[in-house]
């Protein structure tokens, strides 16, 4: 137990330590916040995930994190339930990797760096209301008092169920890193629309080893594995016990789904905060995570509509590409074939598909092109 005066207030406490939480520790801390940011697991720690970096995270990443970029990559190759694969390659990279278990670590050391202390280890067993301030009761007995909480504890999280947190769909994905060989020197990312509708694969190249996975709706578990095991057949791949294999479930809010409870706000990933077509997160987390930071600092400076502001915010800027994602899963989920075509076959598709990863623009704006509206409107 490292801190046993129950009645100490902390500014602001962050509970996550992933890109959520660490940029939300980091901003608050920049703000001149007195933060603690804590996490359940022991870091540095594994977390299943991609690792893929589009253009909306590069911009946000602190030099820590940038530094942990294993590979820029200028090609991806897309396949149709395991079919013949189109590669699609450009001039330059559209994408970085990145392994989880050091970004996150990168990201901790930069919270710390602006002045946050952390903690790991420490799992929040409890939150209630109490004056104004939250108190925070840890697994091993230990109290905390915050006048502001950010929540960034994952999927399924306690700050998430203490606010009320609503979900509208949750997906399983399980992934497998192997070791690289020297005949993968060359591969680029590998993505396949998978054989069931909305599930999709993919092979992300990293500095030394291949992260394999796949993701389909939660609660098709034995199908879901049937897939990844495919998949790893279908790409001649061996892995043995030795290798990190893990799941991992990603979320995205229902629409009327609350950010915030009081002084205590949600960001990334635990409120929901996720593109339903790609499942990419981590430039929501990133985002969410730096107004939430700075949103917390502020209102400890007397701000009282700074909290009010961060909602605002990801209600202007983040829900409508999620509502985006969720039309375009609708229809991908009826029409993977088409998608495929779409993007793998045709200039338009694949120049747009370069752009978006580059952060050169959103499925937003693409959605508010009028042709675009009227054939999503007569597919979904």
């Amino acid at each position: 137990m490292q801190d046993t005066d129950a009645n100490q207030v902390w500014d602001v406490v962050v509970v996550g330590a992933g890109p959520a939480g660490a940029t939300a520790a980091r901003y608050a801390a920049l703000g001149g916040a007195r933060v603690l940011l804590l996490d359940k697991a022991t870091f540095p720690r594994y977390k299943t995930c991609g690792g893929g970096i589009i253009g909306q995270s590069r911009h946000r990443m602190n030099e820590h994190a940038l530094a942990t970029i294993e590979a820029d990559v200028p090609e991806v190759g897309f396949s149709h339930r395991m079919g013949r694969v189109t590669r699609v390659r450009t001039g330059a990279p559209f994408v970085a990797m990145v392994d989880r278990e050091r970004f996150d670590q990168a990201n901790v050391d930069a919270a710390k760096e602006a002045g946050a202390e952390f903690r790991d280890g420490a799992n929040v067993r409890s939150l209630a209301d109490e004056d104004g301030h939250t108190r925070l009761t840890l697994s091993d007995g230990d109290e905390l008092l915050a006048r502001v909480v950010i929540g960034a504890d994952g999927s399924g999280g306690r700050v998430g169920r203490h606010v009320g947190v609503r979900i509208e769909r949750a997906d399983l994905g399980l992934e497998v890193e192997v070791p690289r060989r020297p005949e993968d020197a060359t591969t680029g990312v590998l993505l396949d629309w998978g054989p069931r509708p909305g599930t999709y694969a993919w092979v992300f190249p990293k500095e030394k080893t291949l992260t394999v996975g796949v993701i389909e709706r939660k609660g098709y578990g034995e199908q879901t594995r049937s897939y990844l095991d495919a998949w790893i057949k279908r790409l001649d791949l061996h892995p043995t016990e030795q290798d990190r294999s893990s799941g991992h479930l990603t979320q995205w809010r229902a629409s009327d789904s609350p950010l915030r409870r009081g002084t205590v706000v949600l960001a990334g990933e635990t409120a929901g905060l996720l593109e339903p077509w790609t499942r990419e997160g981590i430039s929501f987390a990133l985002r969410s995570g730096e107004w939430a930071g700075i949103a917390a600092a502020a209102h400890t400076n007397g701000d009282v509509a700074a909290l009010d502001r961060y909602e605002a915010q990801v209600q202007a800027e983040l829900v409508p590409e999620i509502t985006v994602g969720e039309k375009l899963l609708r229809i991908f989920t009826r029409f993977p074939g088409a998608f495929h075509f779409l993007i793998s076959k045709t200039p338009m598709g694949r120049s747009y598909f370069i752009r978006f990863c580059r952060g050169e623009t959103t499925l937003v704006r693409a959605f508010r092109r009028r042709w675009v509206q009227v054939v999503a409107g007569w597919l979904q």
